[in-house]
């Protein structure tokens, strides 16, 4: 699908345009952009990234691996959160070189300040959080508790996974191609799905024996 984009909707909708663009024979004006695959790896190829941690973070963890996440979550050094945390304050820092406060009634600029350095404030009230959270994590059960005491509680994940929205199966072959051809992908989907190859692919296979079911009249030879 062209390009890259940040969620399945966007990306379905590019590739409706790119197919309507193919059908009017040629890409539409001021679109001069290759068109390339964003390959997602399924969440087993990295099971260091958040998409792997989650994926590892199921109901039946032991509260070792549990506590082992948090910790590759909120390490000082490689930890996702740590670094988010930081992107987010590099951010506010670009902001920052932009101020200026000649006009007191508005500046937009400095209200992105704020609310970039009030968020870089949230994610370190969330890694302080999240230290205390994984000591309290080896006092937790190992075993699962009756699920009537689970509606008591709200669930807290608000977004699915690709896997877990498409199926392992639809995302599990991550791995591009060494070298592409647009042209002989084409050719090949245009055999597999025409005609001919549907009764090729009905059609009986050289070992097969050749002779009609049990049920079914001989066949009477074809006089010219």
């Amino acid at each position: 699908m062209p390009e890259f984009y940040p969620s399945i909707g966007e990306a379905v909708g590019a590739a409706m345009q790119h197919n309507i663009r193919l059908a009017h024979g040629g890409e539409a004006s001021g679109s001069g952009t290759p068109l390339q695959v964003r390959y997602l790896p399924h969440p087993s190829a990295g099971p260091y990234s958040v998409a792997g941690m989650i994926a590892r973070l199921t109901e039946t963890a032991t509260p070792h691996e549990v506590a082992g996440i948090i910790e590759e979550v909120n390490g000082a050094l490689v930890g996702a959160l740590p670094q988010l945390t930081e992107l987010v304050a590099a951010a506010a820092g670009w902001t920052r070189a932009r101020l200026t406060f000649e006009d007191p009634h508005r500046n937009p600029t400095f209200d992105t300040w704020t609310r970039l350095a009030a968020a870089t404030r949230l994610l370190r009230d969330v890694q302080e959080e999240l230290e205390v959270a994984e000591d309290m994590v080896a006092a937790c059960p190992a075993e699962l508790s009756d699920p009537k005491y689970r509606d008591e509680v709200p669930v807290l994940r608000a977004r699915e996974l690709l896997s877990d929205a498409l199926g392992d199966d639809a995302v599990a072959d991550t791995k591009p191609p060494a070298v592409q051809n647009p042209e002989a992908d084409r050719q090949r989907a245009a055999r597999a799905f025409s005609p001919h190859a549907a009764i090729q692919r009905t059609a009986p296979s050289a070992g097969a024996t050749s002779e009609p079911p049990a049920s079914a009249p001989p066949r009477s030879p074809r006089t010219r």
